[in-house]
């Protein structure tokens, strides 16, 4: 039977070595969850926070066919629990992601001039209490905010910024998760405000305020205008990876 482990700590083993920020968010106790079979001695586990779940450990059919409810996306950690997942999920998306690396050294002239670079009529502000509210009511702005248990917890944890036009939120960046010792970045942009450096000036000020707070900004790109975006704020791709993007049945 899948169950919650209330000790993520006894699962640590099975993700030694797996550097991304997400399964640390789970494995700290910060957000997110770990599902096992055995709650003893776990041979296999999935962390799941977002729509993330990370496959670790001995494949196992039971764990991956207890896929949580809605859209996710599979990461299996080698090609044995991809096999796996393939099984029991024919129907999934077969698709590829770039992990950035985590070591970078920022240019810290570059980014302020980046985070200065807004064109005329356009706004900067740091998601507060009505910005979070704002931010859940639309299909852009979402998962700045939605992978937190609540408001209260974005406010403390979560850090972001929003561009506005207008009064109306047309790009920004956000914590997508929080770990202990930093954030996992999300940035989107409204389809007729791209190619303005609303993504490039908003991603900027997040990375400047994270770093002046000593939390490191980590990156994953989910496509390669995602990496473009990344190397042009100083990041470094690391290696491209698959994962299986599933809904429910």
């Amino acid at each position: 039977m899948v169950v919650e482990l209330t000790d993520p700590a006894k699962a640590a083993g099975l993700f030694d070595g797996w550097q991304e920020t997400l399964i640390f968010s789970c494995l700290q106790g910060i957000m997110g969850k770990i599902y096992v079979t055995d709650p003893e001695r776990p041979l296999s586990a999935m962390a799941y926070v977002g729509c993330f779940a990370f496959y670790a450990g001995v494949p196992d059919r039971e764990l991956a066919e207890k896929k949580p409810a809605g859209f996710v996306i599979m990461t299996p950690r080698n090609e044995a629990w991809a096999a796996c997942i393939r099984e029991c999920f024919p129907d999934a998306k077969k698709t590829v992601r770039y992990a950035i690396r985590k070591d970078t050294v920022f240019d810290l002239q570059i980014l302020r001039r980046m985070a200065a670079g807004l064109p005329e009529g356009y706004e900067m502000r740091t998601i507060d209490a009505e910005l979070y509210d704002r931010c859940l009511e639309e299909e852009l702005t979402a998962d700045f905010v939605s992978s937190f248990e609540s408001k209260e917890r974005y406010l403390a944890l979560g850090r972001g910024v929003v561009i506005l036009r207008d009064g109306k939120i047309v790009s920004g960046a956000s914590s997508y998760t929080r770990y202990r010792e930093g954030i996992e970045m999300e940035v989107d942009t409204a389809p007729e405000e791209r190619r303005k450096g609303l993504a490039q000036a908003a991603c900027a000020a997040l990375i400047l305020s994270c770093l002046e707070e000593g939390l490191y900004p980590s990156w994953d790109a989910q496509n390669l205008i995602s990496v473009r975006l990344a190397e042009k704020l100083g990041y470094e791709m690391d290696h491209a990876y698959t994962v299986y993007e599933a809904a429910d049945r």
